[in-house]
């Protein structure tokens, strides 16, 4: 198996790869914040997708419990027939 070469990090932008190694300081530490806040934005993005999903999973639960609720309700009340008339 051949050895694999070690990318050097870069950044690009508008369609233009711009190597680290090439950066001055300023151009490295706004890199880095780009860096942070990509991840941010991923990390932030996947807890939004699974607070909406245990949101949607607690609106199902409660739904199900006003189902059951209404059942045992019908179950416990007997059904009252009206007496006709002689």
């Amino acid at each position: 198996m051949a050895k694999e070469e070690k990318k050097e990090p870069f950044l690009s932008l508008d369609e233009v790869e711009y190597p680290v190694s090439e950066m001055t300081q300023e151009q490295v530490a706004i890199y880095n914040h780009l860096n942070d806040l990509e991840r941010k934005i991923l990390s932030s993005e996947f807890n939004l997708v699974q607070l909406r999903f245990g949101k949607q999973a607690f609106v199902d639960a409660f739904r199900v419990s006003i189902e059951n609720q209404e059942k045992e309700e019908k179950e416990e009340k007997p059904e009252v027939l009206e007496e006709v008339p002689n």
